[in-house]
């Protein structure tokens, strides 16, 4: 089956109807303009700017900020893409009357400057003036749209909050609302694996270390050259000075040990804490008249959906759209097991063209008429709107029973489980491709790899039936440590007895006090603010309620399968120990007056 658009009922117009009958009466520069931009404290930022040949009057930009290169210099005579990260969107924007500037974050490509974060504060304000820039030049007709894909996602977001009043549009994609939760501690557990692998991609660009960067399929091809020179460095002197600087960059095995705590300032720098490199922090200076297009996917990672539906339901004085599809991270692949092929077809890069034209070419393209949330059922494999998230709100709540899940509680009683440090989820999952690996397949082994799991399973499903939204795992837990790692999956049982992954939640029990959600970061789900001050150890054989969050989904499960829920106290292929070198031993209860239970959003499938 395919994700395409095509024939769909979930809107009036779907993305690649809008594309098709889209005009293109410009054309792509065969290079772009290019240039150093000075920022206030002296630092040379690079950029390149793609504007449409035979437009003649002024047009918008649309501003994409990247520490992937800007532009890759080739081997003379070779094919190979030198900007296989910013391209799609210039190719296709700029013939449609857009131009594209794509900038090197300082501290990398040909930029200046040293890396003191991952998303450093210092680029929001970089941004800043990069946009003054562009709304000055006489190409320029006003206003600023941004996008891009994770990184340059998040940076539209930064730019977005600096209030700046040319910026109209911004299309993060796939990219995160909270950097720790979202992407680094999922549930407050540190994603060890995702830092190191990181850590290895930026050393490999920053430092220009081609050896490296040919691990990466995106960068395998041997004719790139790293970073390309602005048109004033022909011969790239001022590159090499630019390469030498960035020899100082954060690491961020380093840096993410740092935030073992969300909002936990830096012991040399109290004003500087996890909140400073996430767009959460800095929502509330959204001006109300930026539109907002966020886009993830199932499979994107340790949080990116909860980062793009909690940037929907936190923005709710703009005019926002959700779009959330059967892709991992980047829309690489499509993740269904159900697929036809690897690639996806939705229309993406039509819906972001259908939303800049109506943001800002003030274009007649239907948008309004559309329902502002899209999402991709599993197993339907059908694109379905809602006017709000959640789209469900009836919840079935199946009960922990002895060796089953119920409907009714049951009579009280108690099951055990000891942590195994060493199972692990394998490494066809949603957190490879965060970290630049190629997945192409995921949860194929899961059948084996969930049978060394304790789990409870359901009765067989009498019809076919829809969960969208947000599980919760509602469990009286206790441990004989102090602390512990909490991983709970959902998965589908078929009728065969075949296996299927369908989400999962994770939360180290050091942090399962829960909060109100505060204004500039709404979720539907238990908020918890990962601090030190609500930070609590556990009383070793004193159960307490724990409810832990699914990852969202919207999954078909046919009639005749069973849903099963499986816990783990490690994910030893992704996450760091808790505690270390003691497993602890769970017991969860169940019946009674203290009964765990799986709570899902479900519904009969349409």
């Amino acid at each position: 089956m395919s994700d395409s658009d095509h024939g769909s009922a979930a809107w009036h117009v779907t993305p690649s109807a809008y594309a098709a009958a889209r005009e293109v009466p410009f054309a792509l520069p065969v290079e772009p303009e290019s240039r150093y931009l000075a920022m206030p404290d002296g630092c040379r930022i690079a950029l390149d700017l793609w504007r449409p040949e035979g437009a003649t009057g002024p047009v918008p930009a649309i501003l994409i900020l990247t520490p992937y290169y800007r532009r890759f210099a080739v081997a003379p005579g070779s094919d190979a893409d030198p900007i296989p990260n910013a391209g799609k969107f210039v190719r296709y924007l700029v013939p449609r009357g857009y131009a594209v500037v794509v900038v090197d974050v300082r501290g990398t490509g040909a930029s200046f400057g040293t890396r003191d974060s991952f998303r450093s504060p210092k680029e929001r304000e970089d941004s800043r003036e990069i946009t003054d820039w562009i709304v000055a030049q006489p190409w320029s007709d006003g206003q600023v749209g941004a996008t891009g894909i994770s990184y340059p996602g998040a940076a539209s977001d930064f730019l977005a909050s600096t209030g700046h009043p040319a910026v109209k549009a911004i299309a993060p994609l796939f990219a995160v609302w909270d950097t720790y939760a979202d992407n680094y501690y999922p549930g407050g557990i540190l994603l060890k694996q995702l830092a190191k692998s990181y850590d290895d991609l930026m050393v490999a660009m920053d430092h220009d270390r081609r050896d490296l960067l040919r691990n990466y399929v995106y960068y395998a091809n041997p004719d790139l050259r790293g970073p390309h020179p602005v048109d004033e460095d022909a011969g790239g002197t001022l590159l090499a000075e630019a390469l030498r600087e960035h020899l100082g960059n954060f690491r961020q095995p380093d840096f993410m040990g740092e935030f073992r705590f969300r909002e936990d300032p830096l012991p040399y720098d109290p004003s500087f804490s996890s909140a400073s490199f996430s767009p959460y922090s800095v929502s509330e200076g959204i001006r109300p008249d930026v539109a907002v297009l966020a886009v993830s996917g199932w499979m994107d990672g340790a949080g990116y959906a909860n980062g793009a539906v909690a940037r929907f339901l936190t923005l709710r004085n703009n005019k926002v759209h959700l779009v959330l599809g059967p892709w991992d991270h980047g829309a690489r692949c499509n993740v269904s097991p159900w697929r036809r092929d690897q690639a996806p077809d939705f229309a993406l890069l039509g819906a972001v063209l259908r939303f800049f034209d109506h943001y800002l070419l003030r274009r007649d393209t239907g948008l309004e008429a559309e329902q502002p949330v899209h999402y991709f059922s599993l197993h339907a494999e059908s694109w379905h709107a809602a006017a709000a998230w959640p789209p469900v709100d009836t919840v079935r709540r199946l009960h922990l029973g002895a060796g089953a899940l119920y409907d009714a509680a049951g009579e009280a009683g108690a099951e055990t489980l000891r942590a195994d440090f060493a199972w692990g989820s394998g490494t066809g999952t949603r957190y490879e491709r965060i970290a630049g690996i190629n997945s192409t397949t995921y949860y194929a082994d899961w059948q084996d790899r969930e049978a060394k799991l304790t789990g409870w399973s359901s009765a067989p499903l009498e019809d076919d039936t829809e969960l969208t939204g947000h599980g919760l795992a509602d469990l009286w837990l206790g441990a004989d440590t102090p602390d512990a790692a909490l991983f709970v999956y959902v998965s589908e049982v078929e009728a065969d007895g075949t296996v299927r992954y369908v989400t999962e939640g994770l939360l180290r029990a050091l942090h399962r006090r829960e909060s109100p959600a505060p204004d500039h970061y709404r979720t539907t789900w238990p908020f918890r603010t990962f601090r030190r001050d609500d930070a609590a150890p556990l009383v070793p054989g004193q159960a307490e309620r724990i409810r832990i969050p699914l990852l969202p989904v919207s999954w078909v499960f046919r009639a005749g399968s069973r849903i099963r829920l499986s816990i783990a106290g490690m994910d030893a292929d992704h996450c760091a120990q808790v505690p270390h070198g003691r497993p602890p031993e769970l017991t969860l209860l169940r019946g009674g007056d203290r009964a765990s239970a799986l709570e899902l959003p479900l519904r009969p499938a349409r």
